[in-house]
């Protein structure tokens, strides 16, 4: 059985968006499976996803929210996840089967940033093998002020800290898309051309920054006014079904 794994913290996301991503797995995954979803509060939440505390991180009560709780899924603890998990964030679309994320070899695999590329990876979706690599979070918390000088958020220093100890691999180019850098018109298509498909061989589309997926299904501007958007059919059709079979 495979594991696929999600965190819900504070308020930047509802059980809306479990319930939907717990559809879209159903949609797309073609052997068994389970979703655990980490979280302080599951109410709402699609009774088929397995519920786990979501885990202790001493943060300081006003640090800028860079992601840095997912580290807590490489605590030593967590082997009973099985012997291997793919991580996914809340707001992606999935658009094709996920079966080929567990086959692909390697001990951790994750997208290849768009922008930044040189050995930094976007970590919307990653798999990793757990309790393999606790040093994660260890080094984390033994050397937090150095963490945060050198890295500016969680996945540049996961992404540092893998390739350091040999393991860092990138899921191919084209079955992770981003909807900001792959879709969206160059300004000022974007006001009346909907957005582009990010392609046949894209199994996830990827919500990074602005716009949230929820907002792209009415007409969306970003505050600059340099990136808007129009809703795009195909984007509706996936929607669609995502909320038919979403647990409410």
């Amino acid at each position: 059985m495979e594991t696929i794994i999600c965190m819900k913290w504070g308020t930047k996301f509802g059980p809306e968006y479990v319930n939907r991503l717990a559809s879209m797995v159903r949609q797309h995954m073609n052997r068994p499976y389970r979703l655990v979803c980490f979280t302080e509060n599951p109410e709402g939440v699609d009774p088929t996803v397995e519920i786990r505390p979501l885990p202790e991180l001493d943060l300081e009560p006003n640090a800028p929210e860079r992601g840095w709780r997912k580290l807590t899924i490489f605590q030593e603890p967590l082997k009973d996840l099985g012997e291997r998990a793919l991580f996914l964030d809340l707001d992606v679309v999935i658009l094709k089967p996920l079966d080929d994320f567990f086959d692909q070899p390697g001990d951790f695999q994750i997208i290849n940033d768009w922008n930044l590329r040189n050995y930094v990876g976007n970590s919307s979706v990653f798999r990793f093998r757990p309790g393999q690599t606790p040093g994660v979070l260890d080094y984390f918390l033994k050397n937090r002020e150095s963490v945060f000088r050198e890295h500016r958020n969680e996945q540049a220093y996961l992404s540092w800290w893998m390739k350091e100890h040999g393991f860092l691999t990138y899921w191919p180019e084209e079955w992770c898309r981003s909807f900001k850098r792959h879709c969206v018109r160059t300004f000022p298509l974007g006001y009346v051309i909907p957005p582009k498909h990010p392609g046949p061989e894209t199994r996830i589309l990827v919500f990074h920054g602005h716009p949230h997926p929820a907002a792209i299904l009415k007409p969306w501007h970003s505050s600059s006014f340099l990136r808007a958007t129009v809703p795009p059919r195909w984007f509706l059709q996936e929607w669609e079904k995502a909320e038919a079979e979403a647990y409410r």
